[in-house]
């Protein structure tokens, strides 16, 4: 495991930074839907943290991988 690589910045370069906003976009559509339909709980607010960590995971593939 490279752990220098995961540990440190990456400065996004190319269209990264694009990608980046439209991951964000489409898991904030999700989240707006689940914040609809869903009743304020404990597992509505899991639900938004495990969208946002998968936003994270996605753009951590892109700036790690590239």
């Amino acid at each position: 495991m490279d752990l220098d690589n995961i540990f440190k910045y990456h400065p996004p370069k190319g269209d990264q930074p694009e990608r980046y906003e439209k991951i964000r976009a489409a898991a904030k559509e999700f989240a707006e839907v689940i914040n609809a339909c869903c009743p304020d709980s404990a597992d509505k607010t899991a639900a938004i943290r495990k969208l946002r960590e998968a936003v994270m995971t996605a753009n951590a593939s892109i700036a790690l991988n590239e």
